[in-house]
């Protein structure tokens, strides 16, 4: 366990009101400058849209230079951290205790916090290692999350949920407050919802959170030498502007199975496609 300084911190953590004094950390941190630091928070009891939408909107940022920074509470959180880690993507976790593996809460995210760790990723926190979680405590570092992030997505949030919290702290920091719509008619996305009617930046597709992040969601299609592809190959690529499954292609382009399986196989002899963990992205 190592201990970060003041000094030591990026500038947006250090220029928020009452900073942590020191942090605690375990893990690699990355750099602070190289990357776009987005806060993930949502509902802990989220629905399968919830579920579906923090999958697809991680998914989407697999190879871009952007860290997930979440609680590790159960929930949203964890759903975060790991749609982070399928993506290899990094991710940081501000848990609401110390770092000490006997105090890591919740517990049922202990391994989560293990599978972190091994990936790349940090464990942060402000409390004294062997500090068990108490309820106050759970606001208190949600300014470190906050602080930490250029950009705030809420996922799902109820009226009164403590999401809504660090949502608040960000906006008061100056963050983009970034929210997902949901229906009227679900508890779990009043309170994102009413972020948005108090203008929070609307996503409402991967392209919404590209834009909000300041990524170039079409600068890989528009660098491709489309002369080096046939017709069908392009159809597939342009399909490819975010990582998706066999079987979302299929559903979206109508395609037989085996032509799809040929394009894809010649995309990938060609290097600009790769399969992981089910789902294929363009990586060039």
């Amino acid at each position: 366990m190592e201990i970060l300084n003041p000094e030591n911190f990026p500038l947006r953590l250090s220029e928020i009101p009452k900073p942590p004094g020191n942090l605690y950390y375990r893990g690699e941190l990355p750099s602070w400058d190289d990357y776009i630091f987005l806060a993930v928070v949502g509902s802990r009891n989220y629905t399968n849209y919830g579920k579906n939408v923090t999958e697809k909107l991680i998914g989407s940022l697999a190879g871009k230079s952007v860290v997930i920074v979440s609680g590790l509470a159960l929930g949203t959180d964890a759903l975060a951290h790991k749609a982070a880690l399928q993506n290899n993507l990094k991710t940081i976790a501000v848990p609401g205790s110390g770092l000490d593996n006997s105090v890591i809460a919740p517990r049922t995210n202990y391994a989560l916090a293990q599978d972190i760790l091994k990936a790349g990723g940090a464990l942060i926190s402000e409390f004294d290692p062997k500090f068990k979680a108490a309820p106050w405590a759970f606001p208190q570092r949600n300014r470190i999350m906050a602080g930490l992030a250029h950009a705030v997505l809420v996922i799902e949030a109820g009226e009164k949920s403590g999401t809504l919290i660090t949502a608040k702290i960000a906006n008061d920091y100056g963050r983009d407050v970034l929210a997902v719509p949901g229906s009227i008619f679900s508890e779990s996305s009043k309170g994102a919802n009413k972020l948005l009617h108090q203008g929070a930046t609307p996503i409402t597709c991967v392209e919404d959170l590209h834009e909000a992040l300041g990524l170039n969601v079409d600068s890989t299609q528009q660098e491709l030498p489309l002369e080096n592809f046939t017709e069908k190959e392009i159809f597939v690529l342009r399909a490819l502007r975010e990582p998706k499954s066999r079987d979302d292609l299929i559903s979206e382009l109508s395609l037989p199975i085996y032509e799809l399986n040929i394009t894809l196989s010649m995309l990938e002899i060609k290097g600009v496609i790769k399969e992981d963990t089910g789902l294929i992205r363009r990586i060039s």
